[in-house]
This record gives structure tokens, sequence and C-alpha cells, in this order.
């Protein structure tokens, strides 16, 4: 039997991803430090209302209410020997809504960084990491999910370890890295050293999450096409935050409207991302623009880092000096060579 993500990537060009779940949930009334994924047994019926946001919003892949479900997240909040009913029900409530919804939607297994520093550097050791992503991947299959969704993630080593425990279910994987220094993850990881882990662990796809904004997911983009090995083509996802956070009267607040989310979501899919949404800071309205963006435009040729500067935002230095080195950044009618600064 086709696995429902795998069959939706062959029938569509492009899959629109779910947005945030933290700034939904921070509207419904969850307080900063509070453990969201409590929320799938406590108030299943606001899980339940946020998933069904996005399946209106027009989202081809939502993710579950599991970002933090790991024992060591988990164990913040004195949950950590609930993994398995927590994981369990997040992708069930999803999975319930998604039947309901009368159409293919998929079921995305959110599994986030584990939040401890690992050894030599810290104490975690690979293998309590890897048993630890296994327990929680184990459980997110057994709710229903269709695909396990590796997120905002900074070191290879913890990307290794969570595919080696995603890899003890029988589902595709994905995995995203937030590049937010300059290009690069907050471990020094650059788009070639992404592109060389994807083809080293051999995943379904990989991409990028969070951020700084939707310029620089673009960019990232554009740089993981030039690092890739010359004949591949590796399913790339972006998933950008909407705009630049501002605090205003003690809240933070996105910049990103929906028109620019909209222009963002066809010019990554311009640039070769095969699944686009939207991360921090981007809502319902957001995603449903970005629906309608996508549906009714043509795909036309990669954007230009001109093209991104204008209509996005500013692209550090750092994110335009990645592929290998040496990249060739293209402005309109013409191109030149500029090295790693």
């Amino acid at each position: 039997m086709t696995n429902l993500f795998e069959k939706m990537l062959g029938e569509k060009k492009v899959l629109l991803a779910d947005g945030a779940t933290g700034t939904s949930f921070f509207g419904m009334g969850l307080q900063s430090g509070d453990a969201p994924e409590l929320w799938n047994i406590d108030y299943p019926e606001r899980v339940t209302a946020h998933y069904q946001s996005f399946v209106d919003a027009g989202s081809d892949l939502i993710l579950t209410n599991s970002f933090g479900g790991s024992r060591y997240r988990l164990m913040l909040h004195g949950a950590q020997q609930r993994v398995a009913e927590l994981n369990i029900a997040a992708a069930s409530l999803l999975g319930d809504v998604v039947a309901k919804s009368e159409r293919d939607i998929v079921v995305a297994g959110s599994i986030g960084p584990t939040g401890e520093i690992l050894a030599p550097l810290g104490d975690l050791q690979a293998d309590d990491a890897i048993a630890a992503f296994a327990e929680q991947a184990l459980a997110l299959e057994q709710g229903g999910a269709d695909v396990l969704w590796i997120e905002t993630m900074s070191s290879q080593e913890e990307v290794e370890y969570a595919v080696a425990g995603a890899r003890q279910t029988g589902l595709p994987i994905v995995f995203t890295m937030s590049f937010d220094t300059h290009g690069r993850t907050m471990m020094g990881v650059g788009a070639a050293d992404m592109m060389a882990l994807h083809e080293r662990l051999g995943v379904h796809a990989c991409g990028t999450n969070c951020g700084i904004g939707a310029a620089e997911v673009v960019a990232a983009i554009m740089n993981f096409q030039a690092s890739k090995t010359e004949g591949s083509e590796p399913i790339l996802v972006a998933k950008a935050n909407c705009g630049i956070p501002e605090f205003i009267d003690g809240e933070i607040h996105y910049n990103g409207t929906p028109e620019i989310m909209a222009r963002y979501a066809t010019m990554a899919r311009d640039a070769g991302a095969r699944i686009v949404g939207g991360c921090c800071g981007t809502s319902p309205e957001h995603v449903a623009a970005m629906r309608q963006a996508l549906d009714q435009t043509v795909p036309g040729p990669a954007p230009t880092l001109e093209d991104v500067q204008r209509e996005l935002g500013e692209v550090s230095r750092g994110a335009q000096t990645q592929a290998g080195g040496e990249h060739q950044v293209k402005t309109r009618g013409s191109s030149r060579r500029r090295r790693r600064s």
C-alpha cells in the first residue's frame, strides 16, 4: 500500500504545509513555559480547532502537536513517562480531523530537538538520544502519522540520531534545519553540509524551517539547489517564519502580511521547494493566501537574489555566499562570482 505522503508527492508539484502551532495556542490561552503537548489530553478541543483551522486554510500537510514530545523535553514538566500517551493523542486527534475533511491531507509527526547538549560537550549520549527519538517516533506511528517530520535542528549529530530513532518505524522521514546565523545553523551547518547530510542519510526530504524570515528561507532553498549532487533532485522543504518578530505591548508579533507570505510561497516554489509552509507567526489567514497564490500562479523561473531582496527583504551576506564556498549569485540579465567572506 502506497504511503499517503509519497502518493501526494507523486501527484502534486507542490504540497502546502501548515503554519505556526505555538502562535495559535498562545491565542487560545497557552502561557509561556507551558507544554503544548499536554493539551493533547487536557484540552483536545483546542488542539482539534488548531488542526481544523489549517485544514480550512487549504493545507495539504499538517504537523502534529508534538514538537516537544520527547522524554527530555517533557521532563521539564514532569511528564517524561507520558511520551506514548501524548504523541499518540497528537497524531490521532489530527487523524480524526483529516478523516472528516473528505480530502487527502498528510499527518506529519513533528519531532523537535531534545533540548539537551550532546556528548562530548554535554551529557546526552548517542544511544540515549536515539532511544528517546525512537520512543517518540513509534508513538507517532501508532497514532496514525503518515510521515515523521524532524524539525528545527541545528546540529548534524542530532539529525543523525533523530533519523536513526525514526528508522525504527516504517514511515518516511523528513528533516529540516534552522538557518539563522548568516546562512548557517546555530552549530555552523551550511547549505553544502546539509545537502551532504541528506545524501548520506538517504531520507525522503530535507529543508529549512524557522530562521529569520522568508527572504533567508528562499535564499537557503537556492543554496541547497546550488549545493546538490549533480543529477540528484532532492525533495526540498521551505517553512519560513512570518516576517520578523517585534515586541509590541508586551507580546511578540510577526510583521509578515498575507500578501508577503503569498509571494514567499511562489518564490520558494520557483526556487525548487516541493513542500512550502510557514513557521512562527504564520496564521491560517497567511496559509490561505499562500494556497491561493500557489493555485492561481503558473510556476516560473527560479528567482534571482535581486528578486528575493526586492520582494521579501534583505538576505545576509553569509546566505549569499554558501554553495561549496563559491556561489554563482544570479542577478537579472547577468551573473557574477562572489567568494565567501
